[in-house]
């Protein structure tokens, strides 16, 4: 049987996190997020190769660094410029999970012009997460509307 081009289950953009330390950090993700792992390979120095895991019913896979491959982690190189974006059915209560596991708030919850309840937040390895619920559909038209308004009153 031939494979597929895209393997079932990785239809859409995957996240790839290198951490200075990817099983501290899966044990992180279990107890922040409720991350599941579905499997990891190592190296033959012990170091995590690759692992997958499971958050909110997506996949994210990760690794440790690896600086001869130019791998590095938002730790060693001073930040991250991008983050995660999850939807989960209780924001509120992920995000009271995720702190009390170690995770560092960036912007604490609050309520989007845009129909989300949302919050950042950085796990031990640098990387920002945000998680949101969605909970009034708006048009782009009234989101625009809506964050011509918030502008305004910030000036």
């Amino acid at each position: 049987m031939k494979a597929k081009p895209i393997p079932q289950g990785y239809e859409g953009a995957t996240p790839y996190l290198i951490c200075k330390d990817a099983r501290a950090a899966i044990e992180f993700y279990k107890k922040a997020f409720g991350a599941i792992l579905e499997y990891q390979l190592h190296m033959p120095d012990g170091k995590v190769g690759h692992a997958e895991i499971e958050i909110a019913g997506g996949t994210v896979m990760l690794a440790d660094e690896f600086p001869d491959w130019k791998c590095l982690s938002p730790v060693t190189i001073g930040g991250s410029g991008s983050s995660t974006m999850i939807y989960v059915e209780d924001v509120d209560a992920l995000f009271q999970q995720a702190v009390a596991a170690g995770a560092k708030v960036l912007q604490p919850l609050e309520n989007h012009f845009y129909g989300d309840r949302t919050c950042k937040l950085e796990d031990p390895s640098g990387h920002a997460w945000m998680f949101s619920t969605h909970f009034e559909d708006v048009s782009p038209e009234q989101m625009q509307l809506r964050l011509n308004a918030m502008c305004q009153q910030a000036s």
